[in-house]
């Protein structure tokens, strides 16, 4: 029985193709388990509009503490224009109370019964005393007019000193704001960047034939303004023949394709509650700032009873309005990257309606 032959070594080529086959398979492994599928075009979609809808509602605070914002900073203004002039009358009231000072103490040198004994014409002196007496009463009268003076320009200025730390509180609000609406559409952004190009140009698709409708419908608009005959069938219903809710109508029907813009009020973009508000305006009604408020700016309406021209809210905290134009429809500002657009109310979780 022979001995047994201790299998050679491998040899270096083979250890060689060995590692690099394990380095790859290794590699490949490892790919596999952290390869990420792109997503759908579905889940960015409802991902994106669950973004915009967060920074929708973000938004409509946003406007809330910029309406407070500049409402204190005009009382600020106010209050510190009051403490100038307060002040203004301190020091003229100073300079007459030193004034009367400097003539009490001239002619007071001398004891009044000496000055008596000693004066040559008493009936003078009388005289004299009876002017002092005037004197120390306007003195005493303006002591007390400089008193109150004081304590309404120390009410003043701590009233300013309170709404200017009110005011820096909001500003304060509104930044951190401005910056959470940011973040939203920058995720919403970088949502929209994860899709393919194919998909993206779906995206691009769509926006531009909204935009396409949104301005057919703005040009139709306009005809049937200048054409009072036979309305042309069109996806949204004429505005109302006369009267404010006109106005308000073919106001809305006028910005049909500009652009959503968070915080606008016009003219050139909007966001939802600046697109009513500016409405209204031009009807010669002043609305609140915030959907929320322009919730309260007049009478419920019931759903069968809407009108053009009636305000039109949406989701649970009326984050969004728009403004009725019949035929169940509205025209909106809707969202960043969308334009003022016809829709359907039913295209959206309705709340109510308001007719201010």
């Amino acid at each position: 029985m022979g001995k047994r032959r201790k299998p050679s070594p491998p040899s270096r080529a083979r250890l060689a193709v060995l590692t690099t086959a394990m380095a790859g398979g290794a590699v490949l492994a490892s790919g596999t388990a952290h390869a990420e599928p792109a997503p759908s075009l579905a889940t960015v979609k409802e991902q994106v509009d669950k973004l915009n809808e967060e920074a929708e509602q973000a938004i409509e605070q946003y406007n809330g503490f910029q309406d407070k914002q500049q409402k204190l900073q005009g009382d600020a203004n106010k209050i510190q224009e009051k403490v100038a002039r307060g002040q203004e009358a301190m020091n003229e009231l100073r300079t007459r109370l030193g004034g009367v000072a400097a003539d009490q103490y001239r002619g007071n040198g001398i004891d009044p019964s000496v000055q008596l004994m000693l004066d040559s014409d008493p009936a003078a002196y009388l005289e004299r005393a009876s002017v002092q007496n005037q004197v120390a009463d306007t003195q005493t009268a303006l002591l007390k007019q400089a008193q109150e003076e004081q304590r309404k320009l120390d009410q003043d200025r701590t009233e300013a000193t309170a709404t200017l730390a009110r005011l820096d509180s909001v500003g304060a609000e509104l930044a951190e704001k401005k910056k959470q609406i940011q973040a939203k559409l920058a995720q919403a952004q970088a949502m929209l960047n994860k899709l393919s190009a194919e998909d993206r140009a779906k995206v691009n698709a769509q926006q531009s034939a909204e935009k396409a409708r949104a301005e057919a419908q703005k040009a139709a608009a306009a005809d049937r303004a200048s054409r009072s005959t036979q309305r042309p069938d069109l996806n949204a219903p004429a505005p109302p023949a006369g009267g404010r809710a006109a106005t308000i109508v073919s106001f809305a029907y006028a910005q049909l394709g500009k652009p959503y813009g968070w915080g606008a009020t016009g003219p050139s973009s909007f966001d939802c509650s600046g697109l009513t508000g500016a409405a209204y305006r031009a009807a010669g009604v002043k609305l609140s700032r915030m959907s929320q408020d322009q919730w309260n700016d007049g009478p419920r309406v019931a759903r069968a009873d809407l009108q053009p021209g009636d305000l039109v809210f949406f989701y649970g905290d009326i984050h969004h309005v728009g403004i009725y134009i019949g035929d169940g429809k509205m025209i909106h500002a809707p969202r960043t990257g969308k334009n003022v657009e016809v829709l359907p109310i039913d295209a959206m979780p309705y709340v109510g309606a308001v007719r201010p």
